[in-house]
């Protein structure tokens, strides 16, 4: 199977980093039923950590954002690639950046186990839209569309 690339919007915000922070805004995603494509925390300095946010759906995120009075940074982009998991499966996708002269600034993959791959990859935002172009991504498809969750969003005032 080829590589398939969705762009994908991410947001970030950071918090203090101690125990039980990332564990109480992941609850909070849950509860207000904002699912993630993917989530990343690294530190940022000695006492904050930075959480990078996928969603599923900016619009749910932006709306639990504001309810919860958090500061989110974004709409920023970035690309998932998924396909088989063999040797040299991102290469091809490199190599077509790297000829172009696009930068990937920050990428992060995994093996699923069962012999495929998901990569999230990010260029300098000047880049992006070659990238879309050089990678010919199709911006109508969504992300892992072929999985259908069975959430209902909740439209209930709160306080």
């Amino acid at each position: 199977m080829e590589a398939h690339i969705y762009s994908v919007d991410y947001f970030y915000t950071t918090v203090e980093d101690k125990p039980g922070q990332g564990c109480r805004f992941l609850k909070l995603l849950a509860a207000e039923e904002v699912n993630l494509l993917a989530f990343n925390a690294f530190p940022v300095g000695r006492d904050r950590t930075q959480l990078v946010i996928y969603p599923r759906n900016s619009l749910w995120l932006g709306d639990m954002a504001r309810q919860e009075g958090l500061r989110l940074v974004g709409p920023h982009h970035a690309f998932i690639v998924h396909g088989d998991d063999q040797l040299g499966s991102l290469v091809n996708v490199h190599q077509e950046l790297c000829d172009a002269e696009i930068n990937i600034t920050s990428a992060n993959g995994v093996s699923d186990g069962r012999g495929g791959y998901r990569y999230i990859m990010h260029v300098h935002p000047d880049d992006y839209e070659q990238a879309l172009e050089i990678l010919d991504v199709d911006q109508r498809l969504k992300p892992m569309a072929e999985y259908h969750l069975d959430l209902h969003r909740r439209f209930e005032a709160k306080g």
